[in-house]
């Protein structure tokens, strides 16, 4: 009887040792036979990205914006043309206004793989021709990628004689109505981001420098009164009620903040030099 239950004891044991065994086994293939995680090597994302790594669609991307708009969207494209992975690390633009947009980051393309990522550039006010750029970061070495945006010139309204009347005589019931629905086209928008002789271009030039120069607007060159810097300020600022002559500061509805009134002041006590006051002479006594 000793020597069965002896017997069975061992049965059972061999039996479980095996199972365990086989286990072991089967754990062990596990983990030979799955795939492995591709680790990037930062070490060499500031050096210049070799050629034959990665094949993009162009290297300079350029567009033409309207003057009111707001934002100029990009896209970029490439292919892994190398035979082993690559991982974007990170993109960094040469300004805060050009912002990319990429996947999660590491970014891991495989041989033969394609990618596109978009980069957006803030435009608001902004004239002429545009350069930005933006640094593509991978474990392979770095690319530099270029924008250009070319701003179109605004786009004036052609107004004919009834207009420029019918503008006169909502201007003359209120002052300030050259900021408002589809006036602000001409005298509100083109002053948004802009500063002294820009901003005098194209916020006030258009109604005191104008071919069509209303005879009712002051010819500033012309002016025959001392002026300086806060004598302009307070024109600019204020206006004059009663006249065509609108307030632009935003406390007042208007649309030009402090800062840009001052730059428009600045300039005009530089350009339009100030008239001294007249001399006042005495009436001949009579005899």
């Amino acid at each position: 009887m000793m020597k069965l239950r002896r017997v069975m004891f061992f049965g059972a044991f061999s039996a479980a040792f095996a199972a365990a065994a086989l286990f072991a086994a089967d754990a062990t293939n596990d983990i030979v036979t799955s795939t492995p995680v591709y680790v990037p090597d930062t070490s060499h994302a500031n050096d210049p990205l070799p050629e034959g790594v990665l094949a993009w669609s162009s290297l300079l991307q350029a567009t033409n914006a309207a003057a009111d708009q707001e934002q100029a969207h990009f896209a970029f494209s490439f292919t892994n043309v190398s035979s082993g992975n690559v991982a974007v690390l990170s993109a960094h633009a040469s300004c805060g206004c050009t912002q990319p947009e990429l996947p999660p980051l590491p970014w891991i393309i495989p041989p033969g793989g394609k990618g596109e990522f978009s980069a957006t550039v803030n435009i608001e006010g902004k004239q002429g021709t545009l350069f930005k750029s933006v640094t593509i970061s991978t474990d392979k070495g770095s690319k530099d990628l270029y924008l250009r945006i070319t701003m179109l010139p605004p786009v004036v309204p052609v107004l004919t004689d009834a207009d420029r009347a019918r503008g006169v005589e909502m201007a003359k019931a209120d002052r300030q109505a050259v900021f408002k629905d589809d006036c602000a086209t001409c005298h509100a928008k083109p002053a948004t981001g802009k500063y002294g002789k820009v901003l005098y271009d194209a916020a006030c030039a258009i109604c005191h420098e104008g071919a069509n120069r209303a005879t009712m607007v002051q010819d500033l060159h012309s002016l025959k009164t001392p002026t300086n810097d806060e004598f302009w300020r307070t024109w600019i600022a204020h206006g004059k009620a009663g006249t065509l002559m609108p307030a632009f500061s935003t406390a007042e509805g208007g649309p030009l903040t402090d800062m840009q009134i001052a730059t428009i002041a600045a300039y005009l006590n530089m350009i339009i030099p100030s008239q001294p006051i007249p001399a006042v002479t005495n009436a001949p006594t009579a005899n």
